[in-house]
């Protein structure tokens, strides 16, 4: 379950009517793609499986009607990318009051792995001993360490850190978590990119309330296909914490633009899905060093040989 203490298109000032959408029916693999496009307009988002069917239900609570066409267009998307008919959006009234206090308390510190502690900004902040201390709040961009696949990530983070990567990459960056997180551990300069401007935004703005601006380059780029993304490489260590298809359809450029014996942390999708990203990745002469599975998500470390 991933939520928001204040997410896209909610305000804390004025308790709007909220609403909870949802669809019913999904393929597994479907998930991330429709969770994904939830999150453009929603403040908490959830995946539910079903039984006895084995299906898939993703739903989320956003201020009624709000940003109609961007879901419309997001939800589209996602069933073409999933390969899928796009179901029906379920709709209905969630009461608001004493919503927004809750969802606040809902969140508080959470370790993860052996080294990081995320805490939330409505959290005093004191001295923290034996762990990186990440600042910032959930639901903002993707990204808030309660995810498995973020926990997935930090976790494989911890294991390859004795490498001491020089050249960092976060790729689709969302919160810039990752990328906070490698400049907390290595006291290395990291790239952030994202495709869209809200989460490079934010991420820049995470930079400056973790008070490490100065090594945090955030960017609004399309992956690859952007100069800006590849000059700086070979890249010694590269976060991609997006899709399955999306890792699939990056993997030619991923190794193209990665050092030798350079590390690749992959995530975002379901442990179905492994085999499909570690295929696309091994044509291309990357080996599987480590996978992590936190519930249903898998995280895949590779090497370049």
């Amino acid at each position: 379950m991933r939520a928001s203490a204040a997410g896209p298109g909610l305000s804390f000032r004025h308790a709007l009517p909220l609403e909870t959408i949802a669809v019913e029916g999904l393929p597994e693999h479907a998930v991330p793609a429709f969770e994904a496009a939830f999150e453009t307009v929603c403040t908490t988002v959830g995946y539910f499986r079903e039984e006895p069917a084995e299906t898939w239900r993703v739903e989320g609570v956003r201020e009624q009607g709000a940003d109609d066409e961007e879901l419309a267009g997001a939800l589209a998307l996602a069933a073409l990318v999933s390969g899928i008919e796009a179901p029906p959006l379920l709709r209905a009234d969630t009461e608001a009051e004493g919503w927004l206090a809750r969802t606040v308390t809902a969140f508080p510190e959470q370790p993860v792995g052996r080294r990081f502690l995320v805490r939330p900004t409505h959290l005093p902040d004191p001295t923290t001993y034996g762990r990186h201390v990440l600042r910032l709040d959930a639901g903002l961009a993707f990204g808030s360490g309660e995810h498995a696949s973020t926990q997935g990530c930090l976790r494989a983070l911890e294991a390859v850190a004795h490498r001491r990567p020089r050249r960092i990459l976060d790729l689709g960056s969302g919160s810039g978590i990752l990328a906070l997180a490698a400049i907390g551990l290595l006291k290395r300069r990291v790239i952030a990119t994202d495709i869209e401007p809200w989460s490079v935004r934010i991420c820049a703005e995470n930079a400056r309330l973790n008070a490490v601006p100065h090594l945090m380059r955030a960017i609004l780029a399309d992956g690859w296909r952007n100069p800006d993304v590849r000059a700086p490489g070979p890249y010694d260590l590269v976060f991609a914490n997006i899709l399955a298809r999306p890792l699939c359809a990056m993997a030619k450029h991923l190794a193209a633009n990665l050092a030798p014996a350079g590390t690749a942390i992959l995530a975002g999708l379901l442990g179905t899905q492994a085999r499909m990203v570690l295929a696309a990745h091994r044509r291309r002469g990357l080996v599987l060093e480590r996978r992590i599975d936190v519930g249903a998500w898998t995280t895949l470390v590779l090497r370049r040989r």
